[in-house]
């Protein structure tokens, strides 16, 4: 592996991963509407961010952080499905990111955005769907059509930020490079 992809483990880094923490927990957990099996929020673009900016063994601490505290902050038993879906939010696009190093701007935009979407896929409808069915009893056939429109709408909405804060001047910020050697 290149070492331009491994993770400094540093003050500066934990720093980071906890503000991303703290930034998933209040998006997901205040800033949110919850419609009973369906929660509407922008907390997975935290996890996203920070195995884009970390790697994935970041993404997924992330992701596990933010759901176990998540889940000490609202009183909700921990349900190892759903966690393991905010796990893989931080892990899945990050696995894409040597395609979206290098080639046109429109092929970065595309690879990061196909990551984020198979994220959604095995994390909303995958991981986060079973969790619900098996661990909380909901009926698959009941709740599907609602998770399908959210898988969509917020497939989009999380592509289109993602895409707008990665590729902005925010990654030299936290990569800790200055936007001249860019």
């Amino acid at each position: 592996m290149n070492e331009n992809h491994l993770i400094k483990w540093n003050l500066r880094t934990v720093v980071f991963l906890g503000v991303l923490v703290a930034m998933q927990l209040v998006l997901t957990r205040v800033f949110v509407i919850e419609l009973g099996f369906v929660r509407i929020s922008l907390g997975s673009i935290c996890t996203i961010l920070s195995g884009l900016w970390f790697g994935p063994a970041a993404g997924a601490l992330v992701g596990f952080s933010a759901d176990v505290m998540g889940c000490l902050m609202k009183g909700y038993v921990l349900n190892p499905l759903i966690t393991i879906a905010a796990m893989l939010w931080g892990v899945i696009p990050a696995l894409f990111r040597p395609l979206f190093s290098r080639g046109s701007k429109i092929k970065k935009h595309v690879w990061l955005s196909v990551g984020i979407a198979l994220s959604a896929v095995f994390c909303t409808l995958g991981f986060g769907t079973a969790g619900l069915v098996l661990m909380n009893g909901y009926n698959f056939y009941a709740i599907m059509p609602a998770r399908l429109i959210q898988f969509c709408v917020m497939t989009v909405i999380y592509c289109l930020i993602t895409n707008l804060l990665y590729f902005s001047s925010l990654t030299s910020v936290v990569k800790g490079v200055s936007s001249r050697k860019l």
